[in-house]
């Protein structure tokens, strides 16, 4: 079944579910820039949660934050419940930054914000596809687009930083 989403104008248009199952509305967040990763607990990538949390540590706050976005499309990384991938996450790295509930980010049931952030002719900037785990979306404070890292990009890399910064 194929998920329409009207055109979207920006980020901040989609209200998504923390991962208490809680309304969040991506609105809260205009003004900031904002990191949005697709995570797993059981990948080879996973590491890059603490990369993540010092980044969100040291920059987080007024002017940036991220969202992770549980997802188990790769390899089915990611089989655990919302309440087991907060334990998770807390216990191993501390996460602090807000996380939601699973989604799907690719396919036929694609999370209606994932199809706006890989679709040119929703989000107006670029068509990318979710290649893994941990790709990393920067949104800027408008809520439009800037582009993408691939997964393999740690949390700590020059560009990703210097975005966040300038």
């Amino acid at each position: 079944m194929m998920v329409m989403v009207n055109a979207q104008t920006s980020f901040h248009d989609f209200t998504v579910k923390d991962i208490n199952g809680e309304d969040y509305p991506l609105s809260q967040l205009k003004g900031i820039k904002v990191l949005v990763v697709n995570t797993a607990s059981k990948c080879g990538l996973t590491p890059q949660y603490e990369g993540l949390q010092e980044l969100y540590e040291k920059y987080g706050g007024d002017d940036f934050t991220i969202i992770g976005f549980p997802a188990n499309n790769f390899l089915k990384q990611e089989p655990g419940s919302n309440e087991e991938i907060a334990t998770f996450c807390s216990i191993n790295y501390g996460v602090s930054f807000p996380m939601m509930s699973k989604v799907s980010v690719k396919g036929d049931d694609q999370h209606p914000l994932y199809l706006w952030l890989t679709s040119k002719s929703h989000n107006g900037v670029e068509d990318s596809k979710v290649t893994w785990n941990f790709q990393k979306y920067m949104i800027d404070e408008e809520g439009k687009l800037v582009g993408y890292f691939s997964p393999k990009t740690k949390p700590d890399n020059e560009k990703l930083v210097s975005w966040i910064v300038n």
